[in-house]
């Protein structure tokens, strides 16, 4: 990835959180007072969304879809989207040490895109875009809880910097690989650790794959293709 592809999660702007394996080409248009549907982006995608399989019997719940660029007075399509599973970090400034969970990041599998203005093109995305997402997941869900407000962001573009070096290197030694089920057959990820948690990012079937997680071993995991949703948004 070169500079231009560093914009690929820069660029996609959060629609809404939730996930299933749905086949529909845009976002839908929503009228105003209309309330918001939280699966509705995950609906309007074109791609499989995955998630922890039947191994997992914890709590499961929605994050965010992204939409990516498009060109003027067309709708966004959906690019990616995140699963939570265990316990949702919370909002608020506070420690992060004691939660526990593990998020799936589903990336579609585009050849190049136009960036949010619809001016340019983006690269194709990869395992890199996954990793990239994931990395910067882990951050925005671990960060120092006694930093304030100006420090906080000093040291969230300081690691981000670093998150988006580290994914444009997968094959480098920041990385270890790690094989995982994947539909129930085995699949190969590179894999991190820090102090803040793990991320790996890999393929699946139709899709790019990427997970980060904190206080679960990466080790026991397993992902799957979802036919239904109804485990992440029971309302």
């Amino acid at each position: 990835m070169d500079a231009t592809s560093s914009r690929k999660a820069q660029d996609a702007e959060p629609v809404g959180g939730g996930t299933a394996t749905a086949r529909a080409a845009e976002v839908p248009a929503r009228r105003t007072g209309e309330p918001v549907d939280p699966l509705a982006p995950y609906l309007a995608a074109d791609f499989p969304w995955y998630g922890l399989d039947e191994g997992w019997n914890g709590r499961r719940w929605l994050l965010q879809a992204g939409a990516g660029g498009h060109r003027p007075g067309q709708q966004r399509s959906i690019d990616y989207g995140s699963l939570g599973h265990g316990e949702e970090p919370p909002k608020q400034q506070e420690a992060h040490g004691g939660r526990r969970f593990a998020v799936v990041v589903t990336v579609a599998r585009r050849p190049g895109r136009r960036s949010a203005d619809g001016t340019g093109l983006l690269e194709a995305t990869s395992a890199s875009s996954a990793a990239w997402l994931a990395g910067s997941g882990l951050l925005t869900a671990t960060w120092p809880g006694q930093l304030d407000r100006a420090r906080r962001q000093d040291w969230l573009d300081q690691q981000t910097a670093l998150a988006w070096d580290l994914a444009d290197d997968l094959a480098g030694p920041g990385w270890s690989p790690l094989t995982l089920p994947v539909n129930g057959l085995p699949q190969p990820f590179r894999y991190r650790e820090s102090e803040y948690g793990w991320v790996l990012a890999g393929e699946a079937p139709g899709v790019l794959l990427g997970a980060y997680g904190r206080g679960l071993s990466a080790y026991a995991l397993g992902f799957t293709a979802l036919q239904d949703l109804t485990d992440y948004h029971p309302g």
